[in-house]
């Protein structure tokens, strides 16, 4: 059975754009209807609203939406695991994760202020992270591996994990728990 909201999804993608006027009409909905499920996929980040031009009709903008780039997918994966499986070799985890989180943002900052910036850095980078603590000290918890489409063939990204929270804390870290070998997240200590 087919939701209203998969058939929303369904006319945009065969249409590229429309408004929420255009889509109840081909959809034979209310036009309240649509917004509301225009509103909820919004907000899950699966399509994207923008105004259209205001030369193409007197009045108030009215809004088109569209699938967003998250919904439409890339080759990111494709393309990451062909450069690791071919420059592999040469790949050097420290180097790379001082790349994606520059370890001088955290310079003169306090431990505790340190952890927060971090999680937020890396929540943005869409890990789902957090922290907590533990008798033999603070553990970062990543939630969600960013990379989980090709980390199983390229376990130097886990590497790559533990060097940015290493430049980040300037303490040593030890993964202590793996997503992929089933405990539902990956956790580092500080050691």
């Amino acid at each position: 059975m087919t939701t209203a909201r998969q058939k929303v999804l369904a006319q945009l993608k065969k249409t590229r754009s429309a408004s929420a006027r255009e889509l109840a009409r081909a959809l034979n909905m209310s036009a309240p209807n649509v917004r509301h499920h225009l509103s909820v996929l919004c907000a899950d980040g699966r399509i994207e609203a923008a105004e259209s031009s205001p030369q193409e009709k007197r009045g108030r903008p009215e809004k088109r939406y569209a699938l967003s780039q998250a919904a439409l997918g890339d080759n990111l994966p494709a393309l990451v695991d062909a450069l690791l499986s071919v420059e592999g070799y040469k790949f050097n985890p420290e180097s790379v994760a001082s790349k994606i989180l520059p370890p001088i943002q955290f310079d003169n900052l306090p431990a505790a202020k340190r952890l927060a910036l971090l999680i937020e850095k890396l929540n943005a980078m869409k890990y789902q992270a957090r922290w907590e603590a533990a008798a033999e000290g603070p553990r970062v918890i990543l939630g969600r591996c960013p990379y989980a489409k090709i980390i199983a063939g390229h376990p130097e990204l886990c590497q790559m994990d533990a060097a940015m929270l290493k430049g980040a804390l300037e303490k040593d870290v030890e993964q202590i728990a793996k997503m992929e070998k089933q405990h539902g997240a990956c956790v580092f200590k500080l050691t």
